[in-house]
């Protein structure tokens, strides 16, 4: 998973307030709402008014991070894992992680002879472009007489224009956004043009789908879900293989001090760590004992959960995070 998405929640200095809410009728929700602001005794009055705006607002699930009077994230959920509200030095963000699913930056192209409707999952919400035809005719039709094959000519070639078009859409995109997917579906021959045409980057991303046209996206859409799923397991899989093969430390400890000097590549966690870990003000400043943090000139080390800690260093220093039960602590794939 990339962290980019949280990384704002450090450009602003804590504590903060990390609040989950599950679905709830508007009446549940007041109710509740008075229960959660009475665990938060400590939070500042902005910070608590700024959260009621968000807290009762209609979802199935909340996950909402404040400080200082502001949200600065909020995110809904399928549903929340608990209950929660917590006021500490650093967001308790693990819980929406785990739950969140991986964030796989991607292009979903339906394509047709006309062109093809693109849809791009990178930072935020998606984002869905069409592409229309600019070369005519598109259907070919039974004339007969010596002009057939001409006619016929003529439409392949405008089927062929039509596909470098948004071959040149998809590879903007995909470099936009630095897509690990380019999962491509819609009528065989002009998927065939496509793949003629796209850049080679994007085309080693390329995942063919089955189902799927600008009419109708359901079954396209169930295909796709079906090959991030694969793809997301090869992707652990190849991180788990390089760290079994001796390439990365374990605990936190070791893996602080490689957080620290940035040669984490990816982080394996097998779920919530909330044992305690200190922390300086900086992102990677973390280390299981206060005094070795006063050693790099921390004078005020800080108590933090050892998961809040590490989601902060990673997200700070580009690297993953993967969730996985086949690690019985946290572990690190080293870049170098």
């Amino acid at each position: 998973m990339l962290l980019d998405f949280i990384r704002p929640l450090y450009e602003r200095r804590g504590p903060y307030a990390s609040v989950y809410m599950g679905a709830m009728t508007e009446p549940e929700r007041e109710t509740h709402w008075h229960s959660v602001r009475d665990r938060l005794e400590r939070a500042d009055p902005a910070t608590i008014d700024a959260l009621e705006r968000e807290a009762t607002r209609p979802a199935p699930g909340r996950a909402l991070f404040a400080t200082h009077g502001d949200v600065v994230l909020a995110e809904t959920l399928a549903e929340a894992p608990y209950e929660l509200a917590v006021w500490s030095p650093l967001p308790h963000v693990t819980p929406m992680l785990m739950r969140r699913g991986e964030n796989v930056p991607h292009l979903r192209v339906i394509v047709d002879h006309a062109g093809a409707e693109v849809t791009v999952y990178g930072g935020g919400s998606p984002r869905r472009t069409t592409v229309e035809a600019s070369a005519w005719p598109l259907q070919k039709t039974a004339q007969g007489g010596w002009s057939q094959k001409r006619y016929e000519r003529a439409v392949d070639e405008a089927w062929e224009k039509n596909a470098v078009a948004v071959a040149e859409e998809v590879d903007e995109q995909a470099s936009r956004i630095g897509a690990e997917l380019v999962l491509v579906a819609g009528e065989p021959k002009s998927r065939s043009y496509l793949l003629r045409h796209l850049g080679q980057k994007a085309a080693e991303r390329v995942t063919t789908v089955e189902h799927g046209s600008r009419s109708e996206h359901g079954q396209f859409e169930e295909d796709v879900e079906r090959a991030l799923d694969r793809w997301l397991d090869g992707r652990r899989g190849e991180l788990l293989d390089r760290y079994g093969e001796g390439f990365g430390p374990t605990g936190v400890q070791e893996v602080a001090r490689a957080l620290r000097e940035g040669r984490v590549h990816a982080l394996l966690m097998p779920g919530e760590l909330p044992q305690r870990v200190w922390i300086g003000e900086g992102g990677t400043q973390l280390a299981a004992d206060a005094e070795e943090l006063r050693s790099w000139g921390v004078e005020h080390p800080v108590e933090e959960r050892a998961d809040s800690a590490l989601a902060r260093a990673a997200a700070v220093t580009d690297a993953e995070l993967w969730f996985t039960d086949r690690v019985d602590d946290v572990a690190a794939v080293l870049r170098y």
